[in-house]
C-alpha cells in the first residue's frame, strides 16, 4: 500500500465497533468528514502478512465504495494509512443526523418513517449489490441520516467484493444473521434482504418491544423464525407480509432481489401513521385524524388486559369513545380487538 501523509484533524469522537472507532474530523478538500479508523488485532489478533493482506483489501474496498456512488450510500472520499502503520483510516461523508439506534432504542418509529428508511435501503443496496457487494452488517447503528435528512447505508467495515460464486464469509449482527449463516454456510445478497427486514422490524417495534421477545439470534437457528414474531397491533398486515417474506428460512423463497424488495414497497400504506409509546404496563398511540387526536391506551398487567381508544378536538370540544375491551380481557382477546380497530382506521 502507497503510505500517504494527509493533513486531517481528527475531532470528537462518535463511537466505537468490533473493528475500530470513528471520529469526526476536518478535512482540507471535503471539509467535515467523519473518520472510520480500521486498526490492527482488531478484532482478532493478526500477523504482519495478515494485516498486510487485510491493508491491501481495504484499499481495494475503498476504491470500490467509491464507484459504488449513490444517494444512500454513504460516500468514501478516501482512504489513509496511519503514519504508525498500524491502522488505516476511512474519510467518509459526517452525517449530522446520526445513526437510527437512538430512535429504534426511544421506541417505535411511525410506520410512514420506516417506508422512507425501508425505500432508501433498497436503493442503496441495488447500487452495492450491481457492483457485486455485500454489505453483511445492516442493522440501525449503521443506517445514517444526513444533514439534509437522507437515509443512507454506511458503517463498511464487512462490506466485500471478495465473492466466491457470488457469496462471501459470514459475518455482521447475530441478531440479523439468517439461518444459513447461523448454520455454518455463507452469505448472499438474500443475507442483506434478511437484515433489511430485521432492520424494519425492529425500527416497527422499537427496543422496548423488540426485547420483550427472546432474542432472535436464539430463535433463527430453530427454523420459522418469520412465523415467531410478535408484532404491536397496529402493523398493518401490509406490512407484515413483507417482513415475513423477506425472513422465510430457505434462500431460495425469500424477495430476491434488492430490487424486488423496491417494488414491493410500493404497496405499502404511508398514511395515517400513529405514534406509539412502549412501556412495561403499557402502550399508547396517537395521531391527528380530521381536527381531532385519536388517542389508544392498552393496559398490561400480567393475565389482564384492557384497552380503550378514544379521540378529541384539538381545540374545545367534547371526547369521544371509539372503541375498547369492555374492561380485562385475556391478552390474546386484547390483541385480536385492537388488531381489528387499527384496520378499521387505516
Amino acid at each position: 500500500m502507497i503510505v500517504l501523509t494527509s493533513s486531517l484533524t481528527l475531532g470528537t469522537f462518535i463511537g466505537a465497533g468490533a473493528f475500530g472507532e470513528v471520529f469526526e474530523a476536518t478535512d482540507p478538500v471535503h471539509g467535515q468528514v467523519a473518520i472510520k479508523v480500521l486498526v490492527k488485532d482488531r478484532p482478532d489478533p493478526e500477523t504482519p502478512a495478515e494485516w498486510a493482506y487485510r491493508k491491501d483489501a481495504l484499499l481495494k474496498e475503498a476504491q470500490n465504495l467509491k464507484k459504488a456512488e449513490h444517494r444512500n450510500v454513504v460516500p468514501v472520499h478516501h482512504l489513509l494509512e496511519h503514519a504508525n502503520g498500524n491502522a488505516v483510516l476511512y474519510v467518509m461523508e459526517c452525517c449530522g443526523g446520526g445513526s437510527l439506534q437512538a430512535p429504534f432504542d426511544a421506541g417505535p418509529m411511525p410506520t410512514n418513517e420506516v417506508l422512507r428508511v425501508a425505500t432508501a435501503l433498497s436503493q442503496g443496496l441495488q447500487c452495492l449489490h450491481g457492483r457485486g457487494m455485500l454489505h453483511r452488517d445492516i442493522k440501525p447503528g449503521n443506517i445514517l441520516v444526513s444533514n439534509d435528512g437522507v437515509y443512507k447505508l454506511g458503517d463498511f467495515g464487512l462490506v466485500t467484493d471478495n465473492l466466491v460464486y457470488g457469496y462471501a464469509s459470514g459475518a455482521g449482527y447475530l441478531d440479523h444473521l439468517p439461518p444459513e449463516v447461523h448454520g455454518g454456510g455463507l452469505t448472499s445478497a438474500k443475507s442483506d434482504i434478511w437484515a433489511v427486514a430485521m432492520t424494519l422490524y425492529r425500527l416497527l417495534h422499537g427496543k422496548a418491544w423488540y426485547e420483550e421477545a427472546p432474542p432472535p439470534k436464539d430463535k433463527i437457528p430453530e427454523g420459522g423464525f418469520a412465523k415467531k414474531l410478535k408484532w404491536l397491533p397496529h402493523v398493518p398486515e401490509r406490512w407484515r407480509r413483507l417482513i415475513r417474506r423477506a425472513l422465510r428460512d430457505d434462500p431460495a423463497d425469500r424477495i430476491p432481489t434488492a430490487t424486488d424488495l423496491f417494488a414491493a414497497l410500493s404497496g405499502l400504506p404511508a398514511e395515517g401513521a400513529w405514534a406509539c409509546e412502549v412501556t412495561p404496563n403499557e402502550v399508547r398511540w396517537e395521531r391527528p385524524f380530521k381536527r381531532r387526536m385519536q388517542h389508544v391506551v392498552w393496559k398490561r398487567n400480567g393475565s389482564k388486559h384492557e384497552w380503550n381508544a378514544w379521540s378529541e378536538p384539538v381545540g374545545a370540544g367534547r371526547k369521544t369513545t371509539l372503541d375498547g375491551s369492555g374492561g380485562a380481557v385475556n391478552r390474546a382477546t386484547a390483541v385480536k380487538g385492537l388488531e381489528h380497530f387499527f384496520a378499521k382506521q387505516a
